[in-house]
């Protein structure tokens, strides 16, 4: 997601023609036509106007965006907008997936593969995760692609060697960094991308024979996502396009000769499901906040109400945070689990 921005401007009004791509009637996973709607919802995180779709592929399983929005539907949604409302509480929840003990925990993952002579990481942003990874492989060389120009700033900061601003399905970025990793890390980055499987086969592509795959990604199944439908925090509408299950991703791999080495629930479930759920409830039954695109601004006192009773309700938060960490050893057993990590080996020496 791109970073904030002081200068970014607000977003035009807009309807859904401009931003939606056509409503598309089959998987873009399996091709089956089969679909089924998941939910219906706004933009729950902050608060931009839209609605948006998640339709479920029947005989799949994959979930996805539906219709998915344009590439200008989805600069607007990931831009940060000056004035636009940001609880601290959601914002908080959603970054725990980013923590730096979950990082070291995933880059202690590839130890038994012994250290690479170089890792790309997909989708880095300022390259947090190639930092912490750093602490156990100090002689690879970290390279990082991104959407935004903040993998330059991450280069700048010494986080990679190399910076590659751009998708990794782009032909020249593809192009230039063919067959040249051993690993290739792709952490909560696939969910996020227009076309998941392109993202999966570009990777394969700039990973050398017998390289490693490490990839974290949400779980469309988890149990939590039915029992609190929209209010389910993973959802994060309209930011997230695709939400695959593992047993997708595993085909999509053996398909390219792949051999999964490792892959569960049990080290990437994320403990913040009871936590968004409060946050996201708590904020929209506060009195809606003063955004950028609202006709009427809430009144003065309407805003210190809001302040005042969003302070009042984070023990709630707070509470539901607590349960979420003391529940997390038995749920990331169970289907409750939200998230997967998985790890292929390419084929080759």
């Amino acid at each position: 997601m791109s970073a904030p921005t002081p200068d970014a401007a607000i977003p035009a009004p807009h309807g859904s023609a401009r931003v939606h791509e056509p409503r598309r009637g089959d998987c873009p996973w399996c091709g089956s036509a089969r679909l089924r709607n998941r939910l219906r919802t706004g933009d729950l995180r902050r608060h931009r106007p839209g609605l948006f779709t998640v339709d479920e592929c029947r005989d799949c399983g994959h979930t996805f965006q539906n219709p998915r929005l344009t590439a200008e539907g989805l600069a607007v949604h990931r831009r940060a907008v000056r004035g636009a409302p940001r609880d601290p509480a959601t914002e908080r929840v959603l970054a725990l997936h980013a923590v730096r003990h979950r990082r070291r925990a995933a880059a202690r993952a590839m130890l038994p593969f012994g250290e690479p002579e170089s890792w790309l990481d997909v989708g880095t942003g300022l390259a947090r995760f190639p930092q912490s990874a750093r602490e156990y492989f100090p002689y690879t060389a970290f390279d990082g692609t991104d959407l935004t120009a903040r993998v330059e700033k991450a280069r700048t900061l010494g986080h990679v060697e190399e910076a590659h601003v751009g998708s990794l399905t782009d032909p020249a970025v593809r192009a230039r960094l063919a067959g040249r990793y051993d690993v290739v890390s792709m952490l909560h980055h696939l969910e996020r991308t227009t076309d998941p499987r392109a993202e999966l086969h570009a990777a394969l592509d700039v990973l050398r024979p017998g390289g490693h795959l490490l990839i974290e990604t949400v779980d469309p199944r988890c149990a939590f996502a039915a029992l609190f439908g929209r209010w389910w925090l993973p959802y994060d509408q309209p930011r997230r396009l695709h939400l695959m299950p593992r047993r997708n991703l595993r085909a999509a791999l053996e398909e390219r000769g792949c051999v999964l080495v490792t892959g569960g629930h049990r080290a990437a479930h994320v403990p913040h499901d009871l936590a968004g759920l409060a946050a996201l409830a708590l904020s929209h039954a506060l009195p809606a906040p003063d955004t950028p695109w609202r006709a009427i601004p809430p009144t003065p006192f309407q805003r210190r109400l809001r302040t005042v009773l969003l302070r009042a309700g984070t023990p709630l938060v707070v509470a539901a945070a607590a349960a979420d960490l003391a529940l997390a050893p038995l749920l990331r057993h169970t289907p409750f689990a939200n998230a997967y990590r998985v790890i292929a080996r390419t084929p080759g020496c």
